[in-house]
């Protein structure tokens, strides 16, 4: 895979005793200087974004949207091809609304015509080649600027600065990181950033005791983890009786937060827990209020539009549709109403606690199948509906539904060695009840639950169409 020449890439590649070094030295300089001048730029533009008027916000989009439209039709031939048999006249644009006439794209297009997308050689030194993976088993390939990665990182501080992190301050992350491996401590520590990561991929009882026993000795200290990762924790220490007091915030993003989730996390690390959203794709980002835990989405990093069923865009409170997005960072390769098979809820533009004149989303969810359990009469029943807070997993280290057919599902798990072969009855029975009866259930004990490539759980592994 091609790794552009970027800051980032080549800290990742640099071995872990240089590494150290170079850190330690690194570590005296101002935070925001050592991560470049685009992370200081763009901290300024969203800062600015802030208390702009919806007019504002329009007219940046509109400059936004025809640059990159004009930049696609006139030097990417897959979209001259689209906007031609399409009979579209771009010249013609005059308004936001305008843009509703560009057709939609997605997944299959981007593979179909990577090549004829690309604004600039694949072969410069700034350019990364990007694949994601997803339980479709259909992987989206893509070319992006290497750089735009303190663009992303300005967006995601701005976030956390709402839960009162500043640059520097200590934060244990659960997310996906290799790590190393001191004694029986799958930990690693980044001076620059002064992060401490634990394996995500390590969840025995006794590693996360050790995480444990090491979080809470950092003071002030702030969570940035993937839901599921935390959620495991949680567990793990409200079976313990564990509490915590120097906790300020959690920090979480990359999977789909769950409210019975939230919940419970917020009660066991007493603090509130923090979600933003996007994507690989980097097409839109956005993140949770300060005052509510609905998001908002950040005007300056790309557009997004909320369409129905007929492909209109929503604009009554309480609807549900499609994430379309158009991102601005990407300078590489365009994505032009681009199709996430993402799913949120409208919620408005203009947030009176806050006053930001951002467009407000809240619910959001990945692609619904992967999400949803099939029942026998095919209708869904969520993810959520049937999580369990109660004894029902105890000494279970991991779980997943399984599912290829309408009313049956296979519940994989992990244990340890103290769990009792009595206990899966347990589990179907209690699963039952939440179910009631509309899904078959069965259990498969199984020595390892693979996460994703990026150390993400995925809750239920669904292989029916919808």
């Amino acid at each position: 895979m091609k790794k552009a020449f970027s800051k980032k890439n080549l800290w990742e590649a640099m071995p872990l005793v240089l590494k150290n070094i170079v850190g330690l030295t690194l570590s005296r300089l101002p935070l925001e200087y050592l991560i470049g001048r685009q992370f200081r730029n763009t901290t300024e533009l969203i800062i600015s974004a802030d208390k702009w008027t919806k007019f504002e916000v329009d007219a940046y989009h509109f400059e936004q949207l025809k640059k990159q439209v004009n930049n696609a039709y006139n030097k990417c031939p897959a979209y001259k091809k689209l906007y031609d048999a399409a009979d579209i006249d771009i010249s013609t644009f005059n308004t936001l609304s305008d843009f509703k006439k560009i057709p939609l794209i997605n997944k299959a297009f981007i593979n179909d015509n990577i090549d004829e997308l690309l604004l600039v050689n694949k072969n410069n030194s700034d350019v990364d080649y990007v694949t994601t993976g997803g339980t479709s088993g259909v992987p989206l390939s893509f070319y992006i600027n290497g750089s735009r990665s303190q663009i992303e990182y300005a967006y995601l501080v701005d976030g956390w600065r709402k839960m009162g992190f500043k640059l520097g301050n200590v934060k244990a992350v659960l997310r996906g990181r290799v790590t190393e491996t001191k004694g029986c401590v799958h930990q690693s520590y980044d001076p620059i950033f002064n992060e401490y990561y634990y394996s995500n991929f390590h969840m025995s009882n006794d590693d996360m005791r050790h995480y444990i026993s090491h979080i809470k000795t950092l003071k002030n200290c702030f969570l940035h983890v993937y839901p599921s990762s935390i959620y495991q924790l949680a567990r793990f220490a409200k079976k313990e009786n564990i509490s915590f007091y120097n906790i300020k915030a959690i920090l979480s993003e990359s999977e789909n937060v769950y409210p019975e989730q939230r919940k419970f996390v917020e009660s066991v690390f007493n603090c509130r827990y923090y979600s933003s959203y996007g994507h690989s794709e980097k097409l839109i980002a956005a993140g949770e209020c300060e005052h509510t835990n609905d998001y908002h989405v950040w005007p300056t990093y790309g557009y997004l539009e909320l369409l129905d069923e007929n492909g209109d865009i929503i604009t009554k409170k309480g609807q549900i549709g499609e994430i379309v997005g158009t991102g601005f960072i990407n300078t590489v390769m365009p994505f032009i109403r681009y199709r996430t098979g993402d799913f949120a809820e409208y919620v408005g533009h203009f947030c009176d606690k806050c006053k930001r004149n951002n467009l407000i989303i809240k619910d959001i969810r990945g692609h619904r199948v992967q999400e949803y359990l099939v029942a026998k009469d095919h209708s869904l029943i969520s993810w959520t509906a049937v999580n369990m807070h109660d004894d029902t997993f105890d000494n279970v280290l991991q779980y997943q539904f399984y599912q290829d057919t309408p009313g049956v599902a296979i519940i994989k798990i992990r244990v340890n060695d103290k769990f009792p072969t009595l206990n899966k009855d347990k589990i179907i029975n209690n699963i039952s009840e939440k179910l009631k009866n509309r899904i078959e259930v069965s259990i498969e004990e199984v020595d390892t639950i693979p996460l994703t490539d990026r150390g993400k759980s995925i809750f239920v592994d669904q292989h029916i169409d919808q």
